[in-house]
């Protein structure tokens, strides 16, 4: 019997109690996606389709402590951020990535749950823009997280341009892919590699059930990139895997509920 090599991909991110987002939607992407997922959890929330009720910050050490005990043992061939809610554990997790030069890095800058709640402080954002931005390979905003990152109006497909650019240019990010999720029209997002950019479109699923769906994107990227794809492609899979699995959601509980990251094995 020949041993199988997996990639693997380790999210330093958020619990989401509720399974919809976080290191929850991570790790089922990565499965999903045919990886091997591991996780630092940065923060525990209490959170369901309806909101986030509380937070709790895991103490840096022992984020540190995952992150070396994974690195250590599993190993890793790509990183994907998500919830950090603070300058000390974003420092922290940056500091990590440079020790064990883990070099290929998914940023995705989450600021404000789905549902409005933040989840970066204010004081925050100065170290999420210049501490992690320019370790990202491809760094993920939406559209009002590009808004907070830049300063500039992200309203439009060219707004989205020009923060993008800026973003690589000014900041230091390899490639940036904003999101259109939030932009009228199709489904629209610009990746901006620091010479051209590209366009990634698809039809835009009507459906409340999109908790997690950032979470979801970045994760499916750093799986593509984990088994060696380029950024381009690693981002067009996983805009395909999104929009799957956007289309193939159920309702659960009162609110915004989660996608189907096992839409290909699900029984109609």
């Amino acid at each position: 019997m020949t041993e199988r090599r997996v990639a693997r991909v380790m999210t330093i991110a958020g619990s989401d109690s509720g399974g919809g987002a976080g290191i929850q939607a991570d790790l089922k992407t990565f499965g999903a996606m045919g990886v091997f997922g591991t996780c630092a959890i940065t923060t525990i929330t209490a959170q369901n389709t309806l909101g986030v009720t509380d937070v709790l910050e895991t103490p840096i050490p022992l984020i540190q402590a995952q992150i070396d005990a994974i690195v250590s043992d599993i190993g890793t061939d790509a990183v994907k951020t998500g919830m950090l809610s603070s300058t000390e554990i974003i420092e922290a997790v940056a500091e990590r990535l440079d020790f064990h030069n883990l070099k290929v890095a998914v940023i995705d800058p989450v600021m404000v749950a789905s549902m409005g709640a933040p989840l970066l402080r204010e004081d925050a954002v100065d170290a999420m823009r210049d501490v992690l931005t320019r370790r990202a390979t491809v760094l993920t905003p939406n559209t009002r997280e590009a808004r907070i990152l830049t300063g500039m109006e992200v309203n439009t497909v060219e707004d989205a341009r020009a923060a993008a650019k800026m973003l690589v240019e000014e900041f230091g990010a390899q490639n940036v892919v904003v999101k259109g999720g939030h932009i009228e029209g199709p489904a629209t997002d610009i990746l901006y590699d620091g010479s051209d950019f590209t366009t990634f479109t698809t039809e835009r699923i009507e459906t409340t059930n999109t908790h997690g769906t950032g979470c979801t994107l970045g994760s499916a990227i750093a799986a593509g990139l984990a088994k060696g794809l380029d950024v381009p492609t690693s981002i067009q899979q996983a805009k395909d895997y999104v929009t799957a699995a956007m289309r193939a959601s159920y309702s659960v509980g009162q609110g915004h509920g989660p996608l189907n990251h096992f839409h290909e094995l699900w029984a109609e």
